[in-house]
C-alpha cells in the first residue's frame, strides 16, 4: 500500500510502504547578513527587448533554464565505515496511559458519550513499530538574464571578460533553507536608450489619451448639470484637466524614470532549495498514516554529509530500500541540473498502540500515536444521531 503526497512548494514526496511493499519513490530568506554592493535592486525597470543587446560571451543563451553546474554531477557517497547493529523498539503504552488519552480523546468530542471510555474493558495492546525517513538535498541552482536600471550617470562596467556563471562567488546562506538571491554580472554593463518611452523620459498619459483632458464627472461630458444650469467644474465645456498628468498629456516614464535611458546588465539569479523526500513505512495496521504528518516521533539516525549514503544496516529492510531509492532518485534528479550542496537523512520511529476494548458487549479497537499521545478511531461506539448521520 502507497500513499503519495506532492508539496509544490518544497518539491516534498511522501510514501507509505508496508513491509510487504518495495520502496519507492514518493512525492523569506535567511540568508544572514549579507551586503554585495552588485546586489540588484528590484526598481521595477525592465530591458530592452534581448534581440536589441549584445552578445556576452559566455551568456548567449539567457533565460529561465537552468546552467549545469561546472563541476558537473555529484560526488559519490562513501560508504561508512561500520554501523551499530541495534534493534529500535518501543513497547507498548502502559493500559492507564491508553485509558486516560481515550477518555480526553472522548471529551474534547461534544457528541460523544463518555461511557465507552469510562466503562470499557481492554482486551489486548499492540505496539506497532511505524518508521518515516526523510532524505533532504539542498541545492543551489543558476539562472541569467537580461536587466535594467535608470541611467543617471553612474559607472558603467562594461570593460573585461564576464566571469562565468559558476565562477561568481555567492555566500550560501542557511543549510537546508530556501532562499533567492540576485548579482550583477562584472563587466557586461551598456548604456541603452530607453526602450518604453523612445528616449524621451516621459509617456503618454493612458487616462487622457496624451490629450490632457478627460470628461468631467460632475455632468458627465454634458456641460450642464440640469436644463438650464450649467457645470461649474467644467464651465460648460464638458471636459476638465487630466487629475493623472496635471493637463501635460505625458507622465514620467516609470521604466527609466525621466532619465531616457537604461543602464542594462546581466543579472545572475541564484535559487538555493531544500528538496524533500519523505516515506513512513507502516506494519499494515490499518492506521491513516497521512495523521503522522504533524505527529513528533523518537530520532533513531541522523546523518549529514555533501552526499549521503543510503542506509544499509537498519533492522527493518523496507527502511533501507526507502533510503536507497531515496539517494538514487536525488542525485539522478539534481547532480545534472544543480550543485548539491548538503544532503541529511533521517529516521524517526513514530509510536503507534493498536487498543482492543470491550464495550456492551462488541470489540472495538482505536489508536494512541506519537509522543503527544493522540486518539484515532472511526467507530466510536456512542455517538448521538447528528454524529451518526455525518
Amino acid at each position: 500500500m502507497q500513499v503519495h503526497n506532492s508539496l509544490e512548494t518544497k518539491m516534498d514526496r511522501t510514501h507509505l510502504l508496508s513491509d510487504q511493499d518495495e520502496a519507492h519513490p514518493g512525492p523569506s530568506c535567511p540568508a544572514g547578513s549579507y551586503a554585495d554592493p552588485n546586489t540588484v535592486p528590484n526598481d521595477g525597470a525592465t530591458a530592452p527587448p534581448a534581440d536589441a543587446m549584445p552578445v556576452v560571451p559566455g551568456y548567449e543563451s539567457l533565460g529561465p533554464n537552468v546552467i549545469p553546474p561546472s563541476d558537473f554531477g555529484a560526488a559519490q557517497p562513501q560508504a561508512p565505515s561500520r554501523a551499530p547493529e541495534r534493534r529500535f523498539d518501543i513497547p507498548a503504552i502502559t493500559e492507564e496511559l491508553a485509558h486516560e488519552a481515550f477518555i480526553k480523546y472522548a471529551s474534547s468530542k461534544c457528541c460523544y458519550s463518555s461511557k465507552p471510555a469510562k466503562e470499557m474493558v481492554f482486551t489486548d495492546l499492540q505496539s506497532l513499530n511505524t518508521y518515516r525517513y526523510r532524505l533532504e538535498t539542498f541545492t543551489e541552482s543558476r539562472t541569467t538574464e537580461w536587466d535594467s536600471e535608470p541611467y543617471n550617470g553612474q559607472v558603467v562596467d562594461g570593460f573585461g571578460v564576464a566571469p562565468a556563471p559558476w565562477s561568481i562567488p555567492v555566500p550560501i546562506p542557511s543549510l537546508f533553507q530556501d532562499c533567492k538571491k540576485s548579482v550583477r554580472v562584472p563587466h557586461t554593463s551598456t548604456v541603452k536608450g530607453c526602450h518604453s518611452c523612445l528616449n524621451l523620459g516621459r509617456s503618454a498619459c493612458s487616462r487622457c489619451v496624451n490629450s490632457g483632458r478627460t470628461r468631467c464627472g460632475s455632468c458627465s461630458g454634458m456641460g450642464r448639470t440640469s436644463a438650464d444650469q450649467r457645470c461649474n467644474m467644467c464651465q460648460g465645456s464638458g471636459m476638465i484637466r487630466c487629475h493623472s498628468c496635471g493637463g501635460a498629456g505625458s507622465i514620467t516614464c516609470k521604466t527609466c524614470k525621466g532619465q531616457g535611458k537604461l543602464l542594462c546588465f546581466i543579472r545572475l539569479k541564484i535559487t538555493w532549495k531544500n528538496n524533500i523526500y519523505v516515506a513512513v513505512i507502516d506494519k499494515g495496521s490499518g492506521f491513516p498514516v497521512e495523521l503522522l504528518t504533524q505527529i513528533t516521533g523518537e530520532k533513531l539516525l541522523t546523518d549529514m554529509a555533501p552526499v549521503v549514503y543510503p542506509v544499509v544496516t537498519f533492522p527493518d529492510s523496507s527502511v533501507n530500500a526507502t533510503s536507497e531509492s531515496a539517494v538514487k532518485e536525488h542525485l539522478a534528479q539534481f547532480a545534472t541540473t544543480c550543485r548539491i550542496l548538503q544532503q541529511r537523512q533521517t529516521i524517526e520511529l513514530i509510536p503507534i498502540t493498536r487498543v482492543h476494548y470491550a464495550w456492551n458487549e462488541k470489540t472495538h479497537i482505536y489508536f494512541v500515536y506519537g509522543t503527544e499521545h493522540k486518539v484515532y478511531t472511526k467507530d466510536y461506539p456512542a455517538k448521538c444521531c447528528c454524529c451518526s448521520i455525518l
